[in-house]
């Protein structure tokens, strides 16, 4: 490339980081890595009625959790700064531009109040007619802009738009795209209030910052023609644009809460891995090939390019990111998952459960939840058994399907005798001796096991019961099975 690459995520900080656009961010930084060039973080904040205190915070905490680093941005700075719009409006920066548009008579003050538009936007929906700005003020004589300027001191700028033709834009995915000018009305640059609009502050960041490529969401495309003429009339080169298809649900509806979409952070919060959200973004939208779904970081970077981008909605499948999630989880070893699961088991099991707990018996645990788990936040109902001293639970629940109250007592009690002399507690012990007392009582292993695993665990779904077992420990297991003998024998005789 004859220039280095230089991209740019600008959100606004009007809420949380939301799965559409942190994966624009992404899509910047894999670009921005795989051609050894610069990803710059920009906060857009002029619409300063929009901005929510804390969303700024919220972004760039979702951008270090999953990885995304930036090389310039608001808390790193950079030779292109400020990076937020708001500094650089005080600056003075938008101000002057938009007054050269006003002296090459490329735009125009417009004195038109809140009002008064509303009276002519009610009167052209009447009409059936598209909503636009009718151009009152374009070429308002000396005398009748004076007057308005004494009646109006706080005018906007509006950017003069062709009352006709086609205007001819280049987007990376879909080639030349052409827009209807008598479509288009003068849009504002320049807001009363002295904040430029996005069309004006962005245009003139990416000139000033040098940026080379504009990754932004399919929504974005309308305001192409505006911004191709806003970059010629300040006499800027046009970055290369790339309109990234948008993200809708199964129903190919509009991605939202109800297509289980959620802020980026609550994935997080939801003990989502961020190696698995990078992954299932990726191919929101782009792809390496037909075929592979699983693909690393590593290999995202060293393969990412804009040619495999589609210019077709990508679906969101809130299924396929927890199977994404279930699998990562399932790549990675004993070791690092107790690493990440410490701190969840800590803050979600039982009040009851001492702390800190004990790395090694989170170690002997880990393995019999390792391929079940599908997010962090399972672990701690999945394994509070471990944990406390008894778990709570139906008695009836013990009494399995073709067994009643006195013959599940009876279980219980030979079980108890059957386990009480084995010195060497294991799984490899216990399971011989436990298949044949089922096979002596003349149950099948799976009532036998049954009634156990809910005595022990008080689960009816549970890991492997010998495993279980195992890593409980002889004292505790006892001492849930005389538990269990003396819940099932307050149950009626009729159960």
């Amino acid at each position: 490339m004859a220039s280095p690459v230089r991209v740019r995520f600008a959100p606004s900080p009007t809420g949380e980081p939301h799965l559409g656009n942190v994966r624009t961010a992404m899509f910047d930084w894999l670009f921005a890595r795989n051609q050894g060039g610069a990803f710059i973080v920009r906060i857009e904040d002029t619409d300063q009625a929009r901005v929510v205190e804390g969303a700024q915070e919220a972004i760039l905490e979702a951008l270090n959790w999953l990885g995304l680093d930036w090389d310039e941005g608001p808390d790193r700075g950079g030779d292109y700064g400020p990076y937020v719009q708001s500094a650089r409006q005080q600056m003075g920066i938008y101000q002057e531009q938009a007054q050269r548009l006003i002296d090459q008579d490329n735009a125009y003050h417009c004195y038109c109040t809140p009002e008064r538009l509303d009276v002519m936007r009610k009167a052209q929906q009447a009409r059936k007619e598209p909503p636009g700005y009718d151009r009152r003020c374009r070429d308002l004589p000396p005398a009748d802009r004076a007057k308005a300027g004494a009646e109006n001191p706080h005018p906007v700028v509006r950017f003069k738009m062709p009352l006709e033709g086609i205007i001819a834009v280049q987007d990376r995915l879909r080639g030349e795209v052409e827009f209807d000018a008598s479509r288009l009305d003068d849009f504002i640059i320049l807001k009363a209030d002295d904040f430029p609009t996005y069309h004006l502050a962005s245009v003139v960041d990416d000139h000033l910052m040098e940026i080379s490529h504009v990754l932004r969401a399919e929504e974005w495309l309308p305001s192409l023609p505006r911004h191709r003429l806003l970059y010629e009339a300040l006499g800027y080169p046009m970055p290369e644009m790339v309109h990234l298809p948008i993200i809708l649900g199964p129903d190919r509806a509009r991605l939202s809460k109800r297509h289980g979409s959620t802020s980026v952070l609550e994935y997080r919060d939801q003990g989502y891995l961020p190696d698995a959200i990078i992954n299932f973004m990726a191919l929101l939208g782009w792809s390496l090939d037909d075929h592979t779904e699983v693909i690393s970081r590593e290999t995202l970077i060293a393969s990412f390019s804009l040619d495999r981008v589609s210019s077709s909605s990508a679906i969101f499948n809130a299924e396929k990111l927890e199977w994404f999630n279930g699998l990562y989880i399932r790549q990675l070893a004993p070791e690092a998952l107790v690493d990440l699961l410490a701190p969840w088991l800590e803050r979600k099991l039982p009040e009851e459960v001492s702390r800190p707990l004990d790395r090694t018996y989170l170690l002997r645990l880990v393995p019999l939840i390792h391929e079940r788990l599908k997010t962090l936040f399972e672990a701690a109902e999945l394994t509070s058994f471990f944990f406390v001293e008894q778990p709570r639970y139906n008695p009836l629940r013990v009494i399995q399907k073709g067994m009643v109250r006195d013959d599940t007592r009876e279980a219980l009690s030979r079980t108890i005798a059957a386990v009480e002399p084995i010195a060497e507690w294991s799984a490899e012990r216990l399971e011989p001796v436990l298949r044949d007392l089922a096979a002596a009582l003349d149950l099948t292993t799976g009532q036998l096991f049954g009634a156990l695993r809910v005595a022990i665990t008080g689960r009816t779904a549970a890991p492997p019961l010998f495993d279980t077992m195992e890593v409980l420990g002889k004292e505790r297991c006892l001492a849930r099975l005389y538990a269990a003998d003396f819940f099932v024998k307050a149950i009626p005789i009729a159960c």
